[in-house]
């Protein structure tokens, strides 16, 4: 279905709503296009970062992911001791 149909159709929907809840729908749609808007923000930062490691040797990414996974078991066991401590 092509847009123009699509957008014929839905206007002819919204025509049929009563009257009463017409607010209600332009809420719905409102806020269901601005979480649109606002994914498309967070995939548009989120893929600046993209090949941001590719000019890095590969020596380097391992150093690094190995950085990685050390900080993130060392933060896991802090927050286990941490529980314990609740006790």
């Amino acid at each position: 279905m092509n847009s123009s149909n699509l957008r014929t159709k839905l206007l002819t929907e919204i025509s049929l709503i009563p009257e009463e809840k017409l607010e209600e729908l332009y809420n719905f749609i409102h806020d269901f296009r601005l979480g649109v808007e606002a994914s498309q923000a967070t995939i548009e930062q989120t893929m600046q970062f993209a090949g941001c490691w590719e000019d890095m040797s590969d020596e380097m990414f391992a150093d690094f992911n190995e950085e990685v996974m050390t900080r993130r078991q060392q933060a896991f066991l802090a927050r286990r001791s941490d529980e314990s401590s609740i006790d």
